[in-house]
């Protein structure tokens, strides 16, 4: 400090002080006088600046000689580790009998030292973890309980019906103030439970503040519902209009807030948003499905605006109990007039909110249809349900039951268009089905069953309607067209009714299961609609099944008697049930069966419908309708064989060839009433399942017969064949393909002698034989064959 001037000191700009430079200054140096270096203020201040200064070398060198002292001590501590780990590997390196026990135990109290270690590391972060939330927790519970309020009810003031913003503004920072404190809560408890399972801490903190939220969830919905009667809400419903059939246009009180009342609301709004968000977020870690599960539809806000509306609407509802009509247009009228405010006041404050993925619209079109199924469940279907056990009452609650849910299908797609616009990305239609009042079967699956019931036998009347019809079994005869060989192509592209050759009572079945599949598709839950289209659609295709077996059976006459009527049911029956293949395999493709059969597996419920075909959700009924067409296309084809065999008797001992012309005269007959009546897949499995039988019977009949063929006698059973080959040329450009035996048989009576003799003593082996054209015949058929001729 010697040679130190003050005068020779620059001193810096007034404006570059800090404030408390600033203020020292102004307290030590009042006037021009103090600052001068005869006055006492300045000579004092000198003084004791000068020993601040002298203070503070002093401690800087002791501070140097302390680090310096230190530092050495360090340096040596090391030295000397250093040359007793050097000296301990010497010794265990000299004497390797004691330096192996050395080590191993020295390798073990390592370990354990370790885990000593780690045990401590754990400790200390559970301590340090618990003593945060525990101090979060405090600090939540101070918030709530704060002002000796300790019971639930009592933390705000109650409402009056006059609020002031300067009220509110408190009452909201307290709970903002509570949201924010559960929320660090949240976070600390997800980011330490992705590394650690302290479940018994964990469990014990969602315990206090499960005790909060009791709290303040009720205060949070009351302060919203009293901040909701101060501006008018609910507003009057015209009683009078709305029983004559119309609802005049309501006014919306949301529409008409101004100023603070639309401030207040818009933070009360907000508060409820965010502590709800915080709810869900609680929920969603506690079951761990964090994630992972759907964004519920509803708001308690939303739900808030709903509950008075309710109150007001079953006033009206009870009055209405024998005309349900006029509920569902009320509550259709309210939710589309009020569907504005909701849009254009409530839709910005979810946003605000950060509240993704919801929409107000359809919160408010949920929870409005939540208010008609509410009440159908406490106050109409049970009683319908009661009703229904008595036998004389049954035919009236099936036909008030069946209109009810008419009316809710018509009702259901009226407020799933009041949402049409919405952006399908966030809200896709598996999700809107469940704006539905049909969810009232879904928790009760008695009822479920009662309206499948209903459905069934419903769906049952109006077919034995169809089948009194005497057109029911008719098939369009301008699709009764002769077999085109150039069309043959388009002619198994089946796709309609007309296409298959079907008869006008299938298409009566499938447009009744296809009314039951409508009127259930709007079930929320996947499980029960699946229930109900197995207890009403796959049941009603099971009697349909019958139906077409009845009348197959109907047309079985003894093969001597059977005439074209008898083949045109059985052609009736087996295009009907091909034609109902064919849409209930079109209809498992679709999007909502292939759900429901996912569904399925994942319930275990797949064991109990195991099938012959795999993810198909009408497996059994397909399979019982194959069965079906593959029968009785054989007994038809058996039929055929019998009674060309039966005609063919004479002609395969006396080899009379009027016998076999007026066999093959009465299977051209029948083939072309099977052709005209049956549909053009099944007459091809037909006509060459028919073939193939004529070519191994005739090729029989003259193996295992005694019959010598001559020239004369040959040339003859080739004219036969070529005259069988003709009855078949309309339905192909070259029959004799599908008769292989009888093409060798053939040859082989063309064949020369020498040829014949060439052939007997030759190899008999397949490619020998293939070398004269024979491939279907045996060796030993073809020996016999050859042994008949004469020369």
């Amino acid at each position: 400090m010697e040679g130190w001037d003050p005068q020779n000191l620059i001193l810096p700009e007034v404006g570059k002080l800090c404030r408390s430079q600033s203020e020292y200054l102004d307290q030590h140096f009042k006037t021009q006088k103090d600052v001068s270096s005869s006055s006492t203020s300045s000579s004092c201040l000198l003084s004791e600046w000068t020993k601040h200064c002298s203070d503070y070398d002093n401690r800087l060198l002791h501070l140097r000689t302390t680090l310096m002292d230190r530092t050495l001590s360090w340096i040596s501590s090391s030295f000397r580790a250093k040359a007793s780990l050097s000296n301990l590997n010497l010794t265990l390196s000299a004497s390797s009998q004691y330096g192996t026990a050395l080590k191993r135990l020295l390798g073990e109290e390592l370990r354990l030292l370790a885990l000593q270690l780690h045990r401590i590391h754990f400790i200390r972060q559970y301590v340090e973890t618990a003593l945060r939330l525990e101090a979060l927790v405090g600090d939540l519970e101070d918030v709530v309980f704060s002002s000796g309020n300790h019971r639930p009810g009592n933390m705000f003031a109650k409402f009056s019906t006059l609020l002031t913003s300067q009220d509110f503004g408190v009452k909201e920072e307290k709970l903002l103030k509570a949201i924010k404190a559960m929320n660090d809560v949240e976070e600390i408890i997800v980011n330490v439970e992705k590394s650690q399972q302290w479940h018994h801490l964990f469990k014990s903190v969602d315990h206090r503040v499960d005790k909060t939220l009791a709290i303040l969830r009720p205060e949070a919905l009351a302060e919203h519902r009293a901040l909701l009667a101060s501006f008018g809400w609910p507003p009057k419903l015209l009683a009078s209009k709305v029983e004559s059939g119309g609802l005049s246009k309501l006014l919306n009180p949301l529409l008409l807030m101004h100023g603070n009342e639309k401030k207040s609301y818009a933070q009360s709004f907000h508060v409820l948003c965010t502590l709800q968000q915080l709810h869900s977020r609680r929920e969603a870690r506690k079951f761990k499905t964090l994630g992972q599960k759907e964004c519920e539809i509803r708001l308690w806000a939303i739900d808030e605006l709903v509950t008075p509306l309710a109150v007001r609407m079953e006033y009206h509802f009870v009055k209405w109990a024998e005309q349900p009509e006029f509920m569902f247009a009320l509550v259709y009228r309210v939710t589309r007039d009020f569907m504005e405010g909701v849009s254009d006041i409530l839709q910005p404050l979810i946003d605000a909110a950060r509240l993704t993925s919801y929409s107000a619209n359809e919160a408010w079109v949920s929870a409005m249809v939540h208010i008609l199924s509410g009440f159908l469940t406490k106050n109409v279907f049970p009683a319908l349900a009661e009703r229904y056990k008595e036998k004389d009452m049954k035919l009236e609650v099936i036909s008030l039951w069946l209109h009810l849910v008419d009316l809710i299908v018509a009702f259901d797609k009226q407020m799933q268009s009041l949402l049409r616009y919405e952006t399908c990305l966030l809200f896709p239609d598996a999700q809107r089905r469940g704006i539905s009042v049909l969810i009232v079967f879904c928790d009760r699956p008695d009822w479920l069953k009662i309206w499948a019931k209903m459905e069934l036998k419903d769906g049952w009347k109006k077919l034995k309607a169809v089948l009194k019809d005497a057109k029911a079994w008719q098939i369009d005869d301008k699709h009764r067209v002769d077999f085109d060989v150039s069309t043959i192509c388009e002619t198994f592209l089946l796709s309609s009714r007309e296409a298959h050759k079907a008869p006008f009572v299938a298409e009566s079945a499938l447009k009744i299961a296809q009314e039951m599949i409508v009127r259930c598709q709007t079930l929320p839950d996947i499980l029960s609609r699946a229930k109900f289209v197995r207890s009403t659609v796959a049941r009603f295709f099971w009697y349909f099944s019958n139906v077409l077996l009845l009348h197959c059976r109907n047309a079985e006459l003894p093969p001597e008697e059977l005439d074209g009527s008898a083949f045109v049911r059985a052609c009736e029956s087996i295009n009907a049930a091909r034609y109902v293949e064919s849409k209930l395999q079109e209809w498992s493709d679709d999007a909502s069966f292939l759900e429901m059969t996912i569904a399925e597996s994942n319930s275990n419920m797949q064991e109990q419908h195991q099938g012959f075909y795999d993810d198909c959700f009408f497996e059994e009924e397909i399979k019982c309708l194959a069965e079906l067409e593959t029968n009785w296309l054989m007994e038809i084809i058996a039929v055929l064989l019998r009674q060309f065999e039966n005609l063919t008797l004479e002609y395969n001992h006396t080899e009379d060839s009027n016998a076999f012309i007026e066999a093959l005269q009465s299977l051209k007959s029948q083939l072309h009433v099977l052709k005209k009546n049956l549909n053009g897949k099944d007459f091809l499995d037909l006509w060459r399942s028919v073939a193939d039988g004529l070519d191994h019977f005739i090729c029989g009949s003259i193996l295992g017969g005694d019959v010598k063929f001559s020239k004369k006698q040959s040339n003859e059973f080739g004219t036969d064949m070529q005259a069988l080959f003709l009855v078949f040329q309309p339905f192909c450009a070259r029959p004799e393909a599908f008769f292989p035996c009888i093409r060798d048989i053939l040859k082989l009576l063309a064949m020369s002698g020498e040829e014949v003799k060439h052939l007997l003593v030759g190899k008999k082996s397949e490619k020998y034989m293939q070398s004269y054209g024979i491939s279907h015949l045996r060796f030993d058929q073809v020996e016999k064959t050859l042994r008949k001729l004469k020369f």
